[in-house]
């Protein structure tokens, strides 16, 4: 990934490329700006018919534009994973080699700083950051954790999400092996003489693989997927409606800094050995707030949103209950496989009932709409 001008924008940019920016231009994408990259928002299959793609059969998506970070330790792998739960409210002690598990860099108030992936390989610790976020996450990491263990950047990598039905019987002929993983396994399997990192994960609520590829290779194995049935490239558009049916968090609109992981609803993701008379109680920035909220509750809470109408409602709408403002809409549009407007946000705990009825301000009028319960669509995973 190199920094350079955007091709196509008419004039000098400071986008960084994907890998993979000359198939996405083949493909017939349409470009954006997006943390930085210019990446494909949607192919001439269009949002809609990608997003039910992808639920139907698979799409493969470049999300190169991640960070992808290799924590390699100085001494013992129980001292890296001690050191790393400093950062975090998660369990990265009893993670099993081979498996993945989703984190939250929480910052002093309490406030989430990034949400991650990390995968114990062994030997060392893979993390893979929020684009947006990577070089406040690496320095983040070399400020806290150098003295047990070299943190890493991988720049010679693109990374590959396949998900979908079909995709672990299209990877599977790529890469025998990767139908025996289970959800948030990781492995190590060859391809074409070179290594390549799988984990069975994503962000669509199907299941699917997650590939980081050699970025020399990126290019023929991206093209052998898609040269498959049933297999379709799909951009950012259907990325962000497929991850909102699926109830999922977005950094930068649905959790930040402000956003700590109880009102967030990412309490699964604190493991008993962390909470308050856990094995490893606390000791993780914003400790006090977060152990506190476990006990007593939040003041908000984030909440799945279905509106009466239509119409789609946007980030930053204000919801009101009665004549009360109650919160705001932090995601939202168009849910093609629920066929209704979705969207998801923080309202007041007293109002946060599943079933309660709120009403949004949308262009001077109050327009209808019920708390729901999440995911708006069921998930697939493979346990």
């Amino acid at each position: 990934m190199t920094a350079g001008a955007a091709k196509g924008s008419g004039g000098v940019s400071d986008l960084k490329q994907l890998g993979l920016d000359d198939l996405h231009r083949e493909l017939g994408a349409r470009m954006v700006p997006f943390a930085g990259y210019d990446m494909p928002v949607q192919y001439p299959m269009g949002v809609m018919a990608e997003h039910l793609h992808c639920r139907a059969s698979a799409g493969l998506f470049d999300v190169s534009h991640m960070g992808q970070v290799i924590l390699q330790p100085k001494g013992s792998m129980e001292a890296l994973a001690l050191a790393l739960e400093s950062l975090m409210p998660v369990d990265v002690l009893s993670l099993a080699p081979g498996r993945q598990r989703y984190g939250l860099f929480t910052n002093d108030a309490g406030g989430i700083l990034d949400d991650l992936m990390f995968a114990n390989r062994g030997d060392q610790i893979l993390v893979v950051v929020n684009a947006a976020c990577k070089a406040e996450d690496i320095a983040h990491m070399q400020a806290h954790l150098s003295d047990v263990c070299d943190v890493i950047p991988v720049n010679n990598r693109a990374l590959l999400a396949l998900q979908g039905p079909l995709a672990e019987t299209a990877l599977a002929r790529l890469l025998p092996g990767v139908e025996t993983m289970r959800f948030m396994d990781v492995a190590v399997l060859p391809y074409q003489d070179t290594a390549l990192w799988i984990s069975r994960s994503g962000y669509t609520g199907e299941d699917g693989y997650e590939i980081s590829v050699p970025a020399p290779l990126a290019d023929r194995f991206a093209r052998a997927l898609l040269a498959m049935p049933g297999i379709a490239p799909i951009g950012l558009g259907a990325r962000d409606s497929l991850r909102l049916e699926a109830g999922l968090c977005l950094y930068g609109h649905d959790i930040d800094t402000s956003t700590s992981p109880v009102e967030a609803g990412l309490t699964w993701a604190i493991q008993k050995s962390r909470r308050t008379d856990g094995a490893r109680e606390g000791g993780f920035p914003g400790a006090a707030r977060i152990l506190t909220e476990l006990f007593t509750g939040p003041a908000r809470r984030r909440v799945g949103l279905r509106p009466d109408g239509r119409a789609p409602m946007r980030e930053g709408t204000p919801l009101f209950h009665g004549d009360t403002a109650t919160g705001t809409i932090t995601s939202g549009g168009f849910g093609p496989s629920v066929g209704s407007p979705i969207a998801m946000g923080y309202v007041d705990t007293a109002h946060a009932t599943e079933g309660t009825a709120l009403m949004a301000e949308l262009r001077g009028k109050r327009l209808p709409l019920t708390v729901s319960p999440l995911p708006f669509h069921p998930t697939s995973y493979k346990r």
